[in-house]
């Protein structure tokens, strides 16, 4: 070893970052092994000393100081020792040079071996420690392959794993294509070394990319207080400003949608809905269901359930294609939601509603989950419900006295014929 192996391990140091001392560390460490297995020692009795200026190496052979001698490869006598120094006494350790030449060619590959896995192990040490912190964080990289399902992706100087459970379905991973991640978990691994697991699927995804474009959540004016996300079809956010002057869905959405539409493209065309928070249950309920509109909430706060009355004409509009709108508002809202249109709600009976028993609860409401789950009924069927209706008799809001419980009698107040006839049918209106 000399100058030249010194100057190889600052090459190193400045190309792979690793310090020349943790290299020389695990240099000596190895040369210590190979000295002991080609002389039979134990690890007390080597030590080898490496000058990191030159690269010089000495390898000494620690022995104790005994009385009478048993072992030569591990002790010296205390009459021989005071020969070059009085002050030794029986029990002290002293070094002897260990001719350098007797290191075999075997036991020097031994070295070796051991210095490229230190190296390695210090590389990955370093990879470790660089992202164990960054959990949490977005990042870009370049899709390298895709293996066993799971899409390897180039993040600088290590390898991301995008499993086949954090994959969007339908979505592409073209290889030397460039994405945005989010970091769910950095694994340290034994074999294998540390391994940083991605995801496109994660509903913090939505919240970093708006970040990213929003100047307003990055100095926490605006605020994202809640998201539900079903990944790769549609996401509801629900945004709010600490400063009065800033609408915050406004300042989400951007001039002429530029904010918002930069997310979308990054999520290749996943619907987002903005919606503005509310320290009011149900009004946040109200603002999650858009696009439908709601004419009336009731909130059963011991529950933790409400119902929703909208048109008859939109009762598929707020449910959503599969349950999809009412599924993502209870989830941003973090309520149970249950649907029912104006027709039921204000008087309405189960049989002048072509539905299955199974849909309605004892109150006649709506439960989207049950009807979904009812034979023969799907999402298709809750828009087309109110349509079978013959003539429906029912009492309108506006001519409402006193108080009236859902499917009770409503006293004083004049009925009104309402002709039930075919509807439109809500799922011809668009969601935003």
């Amino acid at each position: 070893m000399n100058k030249d192996f010194i100057a190889a391990l600052d090459e190193l140091e400045r190309e792979k970052n690793i310090p020349k001392a943790q290299i020389l560390d695990a240099v000596r460490k190895a040369l210590e092994s190979a000295y002991r297995g080609k002389n039979k020692m134990n690890e007390e009795n080597v030590i080898v000393e490496i000058d990191d200026r030159t690269g010089e190496i000495d390898v000494l052979r620690r022995k104790t100081v005994v009385e009478e001698v048993e072992d030569d490869d591990t002790e010296v006598s205390l009459a021989e020792m005071r020969e070059y120094d009085d002050s030794y006494e029986i029990g002290d350790v002293a070094d002897f040079p260990f001719p350098i030449e007797d290191f075999s060619r075997i036991a020097a590959q031994t070295a070796k071996q051991v210095v490229v896995q230190a190296i390695r192990d210090a590389e990955r040490a370093m990879v470790y420690d660089e992202y164990k912190d960054r959990q949490g964080e977005l990042i870009t990289g370049t899709i390298q392959r895709v293996g066993g399902g799971a899409v390897y992706v180039t993040l600088g100087r290590t390898e991301g794993v995008l499993p086949v459970n954090e994959q969007v379905r339908g979505e592409r991973y073209p290889a030397n294509g460039r994405m945005k991640f989010y970091i769910v978990e950095v694994r340290d691994t034994e074999k294998r070394g540390p391994q940083i697991f991605l995801s496109r699927t994660h509903p913090n995804l939505v919240k970093k990319l708006f970040e990213l474009e929003v100047p307003e959540i990055r100095e926490g004016i605006v605020s994202i207080n809640s998201l539900a996300r079903e990944a790769g079809s549609r996401t509801k956010m629900a945004v709010s400003s600490s400063d009065e002057s800033v609408d915050p869905v406004g300042a989400c959405v951007g001039n002429r949608g530029n904010r918002v539409q930069a997310v979308v493209d990054e999520l290749n065309d996943e619907k987002i809905d903005i919606i503005p928070w509310s320290d009011d249950t149900e009004n946040n309920i109200k603002n999650a269901l858009a696009p439908a509109s709601v004419e009336k909430i009731i909130f059963d706060e011991e529950e933790n359930r409400s119902t929703a009355v909208v048109p008859d004409f939109q009762l598929s509009l707020a449910i959503g294609k599969e349950g999809q709108n009412v599924r993502l508002a209870a989830r941003l809202c973090g309520v149970k939601i249950d649907i029912k249109n104006h027709a039921q709600y204000y008087g309405a009976t189960e049989e002048l509603l072509d539905v299955p028993d199974a849909a309605l609860d004892e109150d006649g409401y709506y439960n989207v989950e049950d009807f979904m789950a009812a034979e023969g009924a799907d999402s298709g069927d809750a828009a087309k419900a109110p349509a079978k209706e013959a003539e429906v008799e029912y009492i309108t809001p506006e001519d409402v006295i006193g108080e009236r419980t859902p499917g009770g009698d409503a006293t004083g107040s004049p009925e009104e014929k309402a002709d039930g006839g075919d509807e439109k049918e809500a799922g011809d209106e668009k969601a935003q």
